[in-house]
């Protein structure tokens, strides 16, 4: 099968053609990784299956994991029956999670990808190809998402072209959390961090938010003086802020801060008194 097909990959692979927009979440990249760092020995690349969720313009990858395999030079072989179960078992966790396509390790598209993602493509209609550069032969962990379509003569050699997606980086909320813990990291020479109380992250989200605010003011500041020309895009923004701010009196907005400030504290004192009473458990259990 391998020498009636050939593999075409889009010389504009920094390019993206019309096509739905790729969204990646960061638990998607690091669990990738993860799958990486843990291959069998003398493997040269993982793959695996993702998951997330397709609408008309757009396709959202939320999850994955990955897939066993062995390949040499003449065939590869893909455990088929455990990416079945696999996606069995997230069903019940996220019913909402569909296949959407397959991922690979490494920079390039080989002839086994062509043979892998014939059997992607009869799990889900038009599965995207994702490829991330875990050996960073291009000094950076290029990520790329591919479509793919069948192209050549009638009757004769049939070849496949992947063409390249936009790619973007989204996370959820929670998300967040991890990738600034993860940022913080870089610039420590011990590169690990832990985790802050949730009084310092209130204490930080609150500070960021006043450093925005004074931008904002001293761009706003620019405009009505004359150093800066007024942008219509940036006052467009500044509107829509101002009418997502709900009216509420100074008052009842310290009263409103007040109470969730008590909560927070009442909840950070139930749980240390919670690990303290656990704690003092273990001691008596050993005596």
């Amino acid at each position: 099968m391998c020498c009636q097909q050939a593999v075409l990959q889009s010389s504009f692979s920094n390019m993206s053609v019309y096509g739905p927009v790729v969204k990646i979440h960061p638990v998607v990249l690091a669990s990738i990784c993860d799958s990486y760092e843990r291959r069998n020995e003398g493997a040269s690349r993982c793959i695996g299956t993702l998951l997330g969720t397709v609408d008309k313009h757009s396709i959202e990858v939320t999850n994955c994991f990955s897939v066993p395999h062995n390949e040499s030079e003449d065939e590869v072989a893909v455990d088929m029956e455990f990416a079945k179960n696999m996606y069995e078992l997230h069903k019940r966790v996220s019913p909402t999670e569909v296949i959407i396509g397959w991922y690979a390790t490494g920079f390039d598209i080989t002839e086994h990808s062509v043979l892998i993602h014939e059997y992607y493509s009869r799990e889900a209609t038009n599965p995207i190809h994702l490829t991330m550069d875990t050996a960073l032969q291009s000094s950076k962990m290029s990520i790329r998402a591919y479509v793919s379509a069948q192209m050549g003569v009638p009757g004769k050699t049939v070849g496949v072209m992947f063409t390249p997606l936009t790619v973007k980086y989204v996370y959820f909320d929670t998300e967040r959390i991890g990738v600034d813990l993860l940022q913080r990291t870089r610039v420590l020479p011990s590169r690990t961090k832990g985790l802050t109380s949730d009084l310092s992250q209130v204490g930080g989200s609150a500070a960021r938010v006043q450093d925005m605010l004074t931008t904002m003011l001293a761009y706003i500041d620019d405009v009505l003086s004359g150093k800066v020309a007024a942008d219509n895009s940036v006052g467009r923004f500044l509107m829509d802020l101002v009418n997502k701010v709900p009216t509420i009196s100074a008052e009842d907005f310290e009263n409103m801060l007040n109470s969730n400030i008590n909560d927070l504290l009442m909840v950070t004192y139930l749980s240390n008194l919670t690990q303290a009473q656990i704690a003092l458990n273990e001691k008596l259990v050993l005596l």
